[in-house]
C-alpha cells in the first residue's frame, strides 16, 4: 500500500486529503578535530552561495568567544551565539568555510543546515487543511450537550483519550505553558486568543529570537498546521468552537519555519532554547529539521546538525521542559535494519540513499529524551500512514487516519483531527502531526496536576498511565489480504503504541 509522506510537517494527504508529518532522530557522539589555527589566515573566499552553518564549540562562554574571532577570519558572520549550549548559528559565503572552522581549537563539530542558497523565500498556499462548512458548523452545534463546546461532538479524538472526562474534574492550570514550535500560532482565534502565553512567543525563523507583536503568527499564504496543533493543545472550553486536551493551560507560538515550510537547524536550536528560557514547560514538535529526513552521524555536516539540536534538546530538558514530538507519517518501521531515504535533501535535489536508522536519525523525535508519538485512527489502530518501532515509539494517541480505514462512531463524520484554524476558522487535519499534540495536552495535566514534578518524573507519569494497548490481529489496514506493517512486542510495550494509549483521565487522577 503507497503513502504519501509529507515533506516537513508532521501533517499530510491521504485518499481523504490527511495532513501529516514525518521525524526521526538520536543523539551523536561529538566529532571533534583539533588543530588550532596559528595567526591571522589569509583573507576568506567569499565569492559562494550564502549558506547557513551552525558551530558546536567545546567548553564554556571564553571558548565561544574565542571561535566567533575564527569564525570572522574565515569569512562567516555570527548571527547569534547561545553560548549556554556552546552552538552559534553563523552565514557565509566561503565554500570552504566548514572545513575550515572544523580545524579550529575548540570547534567539536560544524555544518551547513541547508543545501539551498539563503534567499528572499516566496509564500506559496499549502492547502492541506479541510475547512469546516457552516451547515457542518451548525449540525455539530445542534447535537451539543450543555457540558460541550458546539464543535465538540465531532471530536472523537478526545473521548478517545478520556479528555471529556478528565475536564470534569480538571481542564489544567494557567501555571503551565505549552510552546508549539511550530509554522506560527494565531494568537487572534476566538479559540486561543484567552489562553496564548505572548511572553513565551516569539519568531526563530532567522535563528535568532524576534518578539515583534504578532512575529510568532502564519502570515497570509503560509501554512495553518501550528494553528491546528495550538487548538488541540489548549483550545479554550468557552462556549464557541473545540475544545483542546488541556483547556485551561497556556499555550505559546515558537515559529521555526520559513515561509516555504522548511525547519532549518538555526531556527529549531533558537525554538528550544527560547521555551527553556522563557518557563515552558512542554513543547509540541510537529515537523522533522529539514532539509535531511535522516542525519547520519558519520557525514560532517550533518552530524554537526545532530548535535546542535540535541544540545538544545538537552538544555531545554534541563531546565524542566517535556519535549514532544512526531514519529512522522512515513508508514516505516524506525527500528528495521535500514530504510530507504528518497526525500533528502529536500530544499535542493533528493537522493535515493539506504541509510541505518542506528546511526543516522530523524531529528528531534529520536533524540534522547525527546517523547516520540505514533498516531491512531477513531478505532484506535495505528494509523496507516504512522511510523512505528518497538524500542523507539514511547506513546501513542488519536492523530486520526481516512475514514476508509477507521470510520468514528456518530455523530463525528470524519476520522481526522478537528481543530483551530487561522482567521477564527476550523478545519480537519491527520498526521503525527496531530497526534503529537495531544501527548503535549496529556503532559501539560499532569504537570498541572503534579506542578513540582522534574520533566523526568512527568515522562515516567506520562507512560505508567497511559492504556496498555497490545498489537492485535495481524496489521492488514485495507483488507486487501497484505499485511501492511508489523507489530513487534507485548501488551505493555511495543512497535505500534508504545506504553499505550495516553490517558487525560489518569493526568488528572493520579
Amino acid at each position: 500500500m503507497a503513502h504519501l509522506g509529507s515533506r516537513r510537517t508532521r501533517a499530510m494527504a491521504l485518499p481523504v486529503g490527511l495532513a501529516l508529518t514525518v521525524s526521526l532522530g538520536f543523539l551523536p557522539t561529538g566529532a571533534a578535530t583539533a588543530s588550532p589555527v596559528h595567526g591571522r589566515p589569509a583573507a576568506a573566499a567569499t565569492d559562494g552561495p550564502k549558506l547557513s552553518y551552525v558551530v558546536n564549540t567545546r567548553g564554556g562562554q571564553g571558548t565561544v568567544k574565542q571561535v566567533r574571532k575564527a569564525v570572522e577570519q574565515a569569512g562567516g558572520t555570527v548571527v547569534i551565539a547561545y553560548d549556554r549550549i556552546g552552538v552559534l548559528v553563523v552565514h557565509s559565503q566561503n565554500p570552504d568555510f566548514a572545513q575550515s572552522i572544523r580545524r579550529v581549537k575548540g570547534v567539536d563539530s560544524a555544518g551547513a543546515t541547508r543545501t539551498n542558497p539563503i534567499v528572499p523565500q516566496a509564500t506559496k498556499d499549502i492547502g492541506v487543511q479541510q475547512p469546516l462548512t457552516a451547515q457542518q458548523e451548525r449540525s455539530a452545534a445542534a447535537q451539543a450537550t450543555a457540558d460541550q463546546d458546539p464543535m465538540e461532538p465531532l471530536q472523537w479524538d478526545m473521548p478517545a483519550i478520556k479528555a471529556d472526562k478528565a475536564h470534569q474534574k480538571s481542564l489544567g492550570s494557567r501555571k503551565v505553558t505549552v510552546a508549539v514550535i511550530d509554522t506560527g500560532v494565531d494568537d487572534t482565534h476566538p479559540d486561543l486568543a484567552a489562553n496564548f502565553d505572548r511572553g513565551a512567543s516569539a519568531n526563530c525563523v532567522s535563528g535568532a529570537p524576534d518578539t515583534t507583536l504578532g512575529s510568532w503568527r502564519p502570515n497570509t499564504g503560509e501554512s495553518p498546521h501550528g494553528t491546528h496543533v495550538a487548538g488541540t493543545i489548549a483550545a479554550a472550553k468557552n462556549g464557541i468552537g473545540v475544545t483542546g486536551v488541556a483547556p485551561g493551560v497556556k499555550v505559546a507560538g515558537i515559529k521555526v519555519a520559513n515561509p516555504d515550510g522548511f525547519f532549518y537547524t538555526e531556527s529549531v536550536v533558537c525554538g528550544f532554547v527560547w521555551a527553556a528560557d522563557h518557563g515552558v514547560d512542554v513543547t509540541n514538535n510537529s515537523y522533522y529539521t529539514d532539509p535531511w529526513l535522516f542525519n547520519c552521524k558519520d557525514d560532517p555536516d550533518q552530524g554537526a546538525l545532530v548535535e546542535a539540536v540535541a544540545r538544545a534538546t538537552r538544555y531545554a530538558e534541563g531546565k524542566g521542559t517535556v519535549n514532544v514530538a512526531a514519529a512522522g507519517n512515513s508508514a516505516q518501521d524506525l527500528a528495521a535494519d535500514t530504510i530507504k531515504d528518497s526525500t533528502s535533501p529536500n530544499d535542493t535535489n533528493p537522493v535515493t540513499r539506504t541509510i541505518d536508522p542506528k546511526k543516522c536519525f530523524d531529528i528531534p523525535t529520536m533524540l534522547p529524551g525527546v517523547v516520540t508519538v505514533s498516531a491512531t485512527g477513531a478505532k484506535g489502530l495505528k494509523a496507516s500512514y504512522s511510523n512505528y518501532g518497538n524500542g523507539v515509539i514511547d506513546v501513542a494517541a488519536p492523530g486520526g487516519d481516512s475514514t476508509v480505514y477507521q470510520t468514528p462512531a456518530p455523530p463525528a463524520t470524519s476520522g481526522l483531527i478537528l481543530s483551530t484554524l487561522p482567521g477564527g476558522q476550523y478545519g480537519y487535519m491527520a498526521g503525527t502531526s496531530m497526534a503529537s499534540p495531544h501527548v503535549a495536552g496529556v503532559v501539560a495535566l499532569i504537570k498541572s496536576t503534579h506542578p513540582h514534578a522534574s520533566a523526568a518524573a512527568v515522562k515516567a507519569l506520562l507512560t505508567a498511565e497511559a492504556d496498555a494497548t497490545a498489537c492485535g490481529a495481524p496489521y492488514d489496514i485495507n483488507g486487501d489480504g497484505i499485511i501492511d506493517a508489523v507489530c513487534e512486542g507485548g501488551k505493555n510495550r511495543n512497535g505500534f503504541y508504545g506504553a499505550g494509549v495516553v490517558d487525560a483521565l489518569d493526568a488528572v487522577s493520579r
